[in-house]
């Protein structure tokens, strides 16, 4: 049976989303230039709505119940979905907007493009919010892209769906590293390679045939894998601390050299080039807050690499 929606009073949802994160009801209040018994009234009616307590007293305000920690989960992002849509069809002034965004950057440099971006910001829009995820492996990343939890990701997996756009930020590709003194380092052939050495590797995001050329040619080698991670920064740090040889990306060689100490593998050529792209969806091809962000993504993206 579906809950009928009308029957719910929406100006009550910012009330509770107020209380929730001010974990009191009069600061809730005068956030909300509204007084307490208000602020008292309307989470009175929503504890109707959803059938609990919603808030439970304690000496210095109040703590949330379980339930109240699942609403707000799922509230947060409807509230700020309908609080952008309000601000673009009013315009976007970066140098007053205080609009809030959040990036998927699995690519390894992605801590180091969200400084870059955040730097910058901080100049030319010092009140917009941009939250990260940087995690080797997203979850779900496409589904928060299609359903607007996520406003733009940089990654090299192509976009699965229509409703998705991507453009090419930059080429990007592997080499093979060793520590520094690894006997590989020596090797003149890729069957000595082969023969000799073994891999850690980032484990795989994807089942089946792999859609970027490069690492379906490195799978064609026959390497033996000997761990995979789930992070690319434990791939340079297991094959700096053993004798496990490690893709590392080409964005990050000269960074492997520096903090690691590791070496390129002379005997295994260069593989195939690798497009880094920055994913969106296309229904925010219209929104110029959004377009901003874009930009500003390809501007770090571009200083972030440069500097690697």
């Amino acid at each position: 049976m579906l809950f009928n929606l009308r029957s719910v009073d929406l100006n009550l949802l910012p009330v509770f989303e107020a209380a929730y994160e001010e974990r009191s009801l009069s600061r809730a209040a005068e956030r909300l230039a509204l007084t307490q018994p208000a602020v008292s009234h309307a989470l009175s009616r929503l504890r109707t709505v959803f059938r609990d307590e919603l808030f439970v007293r304690r000496s210095r305000g109040v703590e949330p119940t379980p339930t109240a920690d699942r609403i707000y989960s799922k509230l947060r992002g409807a509230l700020a979905s309908v609080r952008d849509a309000v601000v673009e069809t009013r315009g976007f002034d970066p140098t007053t907007s205080e609009r809030g965004f959040f990036v998927s950057i699995p690519h390894p440099l992605g801590p180091i493009m969200a400084v870059r971006l955040r730097e910058h910001l901080a100049r030319v829009a010092p009140r917009v919010r941009v939250a990260f995820s940087t995690r080797s492996r997203p979850v779900d990343q496409d589904r928060g892209l299609r359903d607007g939890r996520i406003d733009a990701a940089i990654d090299w997996l192509s976009p699965t769906g229509d409703h998705l756009n991507a453009g090419t930020l930059f080429e990007d590709g592997f080499v093979i590293m060793a520590r520094r003194g690894h006997p590989a380092l020596r090797y003149r052939t890729l069957a000595q390679v082969v023969r000799n050495t073994e891999f850690v590797t980032l484990r795989p995001r994807i089942a089946g045939e792999h859609p970027i050329l490069a690492i379906r040619e490195a799978r064609q080698l026959g390497l033996r894998i000997a761990l995979e991670v789930s992070e690319f920064v434990e791939v340079g740090m297991v094959a700096a601390a053993s004798d496990l040889l490690a893709p590392v990306l080409t964005s990050m060689e000269r960074l492997a050299r520096r903090t690691l100490d590791l070496r390129p593998v002379p005997a295994i050529a260069a593989f195939a080039p690798v497009p880094v792209k920055l994913i969106w969806n296309r229904a925010r091809d219209r929104d110029p807050g959004h377009a901003f962000l874009r930009t500003e993504l390809a501007a770090a993206v571009k200083v972030a690499v440069k500097a690697g």
